[in-house]
């Protein structure tokens, strides 16, 4: 998952075709769906006010929003959807993480 992130979000990262772009948009997504679930349940384990439950369940909620985002009508905008996929990605990694589910 980090891998796929590194892609796009990665200093100096090579430019993508419009394929690879909506390869790694589908790739993302399937990511949140799977991660988002996981966190959530893990967070929930944890007591309200918890800064790390906290954390977790805005991330979580920031990235099943993302999933609203359609793939772009331009290539600044279909860049853009897909950093911004990444950026939820990594943060969801983060978040599994330091919730105990090993890395990702």
């Amino acid at each position: 998952m980090r891998v796929a992130t590194q892609r796009v979000l990665a200093q100096g990262a090579a430019p993508l075709s419009d394929e690879q772009l909506e390869t790694l948009r589908l790739q993302l997504r399937g990511h949140i769906q799977l991660l988002g679930p996981e966190i959530e349940r893990a967070a929930q384990r944890l007591p309200k006010g918890d800064s790390l439950r906290e954390c977790a369940l805005t991330s979580a909620g920031e990235a099943r929003m993302r999933l609203l985002l359609g793939p772009g009508d331009t290539v600044v905008v279909r860049v853009a959807v897909v950093q911004k996929l990444a950026r939820s990605v990594r943060a969801l990694c983060d978040q599994y993480e330091q919730l105990g589910g090993g890395r990702v």
